[in-house]
């Protein structure tokens, strides 16, 4: 009997019992779950957009088409020679982030010296009627006396800004770019379009730009072809 016991001895010592191998499996599963979740809350939490963070954002919102500012003031003696040269390209945006970047940090139109011009143009296109883009093309027009708009203008520019970027007109790919005039007595904000024959897709453009910038009834859109368009069969209208 000596013999046996001492011989099983052994035996209990090396055996793992049941209840302690579950145990060790749940730890080792929870500890790499918890390392897994860990990892997961880490990668979110580098993900910062500016609206979680105006200065330290590390993600951008893509525009879906690339847009060029532009600036001129040439004077109130400027020939069409004098004028293109004047003008200056400021920067492009591509990014929701860029475009909020540039416009917080440029000067208000209703700050802008008389005779200065904004020009937010497509990528590619140059704000002049010479441009293929523009050749053929023309322009929706709103006149806003200064005595009565005052810094208004500022967000009638903003609302045609957020309009273009943002692809809210139906037929957007015949949008070229915008322009805001600074004048003595007036501000005058223009969308430049591809094309200058009065149909469905024009008057829908021009009636659209009355919505977005929510212009009152009483205040005409008028609709201007550009250069040698407007000595073809191209005709100025008012919606």
């Amino acid at each position: 009997m000596t013999d046996v016991e001492t011989r099983a001895t052994p035996v209990t010592a090396e055996t793992t019992t049941i209840d302690e191998k579950p145990v060790a499996t749940t730890t080792e599963t929870t500890e790499s779950t918890t390392t897994e979740k860990d990892s997961a809350n880490d990668k979110e939490e580098q993900v910062t957009t500016v609206f979680h963070d105006r200065i330290n954002y590390n993600v951008k919102h893509p525009l879906h088409n690339a847009w060029t500012l532009w600036f001129d003031n040439p004077g109130k003696k400027a020939n069409a020679q004098s004028w293109s040269q004047n003008l200056k390209e400021i920067v492009t945006v591509e990014t929701v982030e860029d475009f909020w970047g540039v416009y917080n940090n440029i000067a208000k139109v209703n700050h802008l010296e008389s005779n200065s011009n904004y020009h937010f143009f497509k990528k590619g296109i140059r704000p002049e009627w010479e441009d293929p883009a523009n050749s053929n093309g023309g322009k929706f027009s709103i006149q806003f006396p200064r005595n009565r708009t005052g810094e208004g203008i500022n967000d009638y520019w903003l609302y045609l800004l957020l309009a273009m970027i943002g692809e809210q007109f139906t037929h957007e790919n015949e949008v070229c770019g915008a322009v805001i005039s600074v004048r003595k007595v007036f501000f005058r904000v223009a969308l430049w379009i591809r094309s200058s024959e009065r149909n469905e897709i024009t008057e829908k453009l021009g009636t659209q730009i009355k919505e977005f910038l929510n212009v009152p009834p009483n205040m005409p859109v008028e609709f201007t072809p550009h250069g040698e368009s407007a000595q073809k069969s191209a005709q100025k209208f008012s919606l």
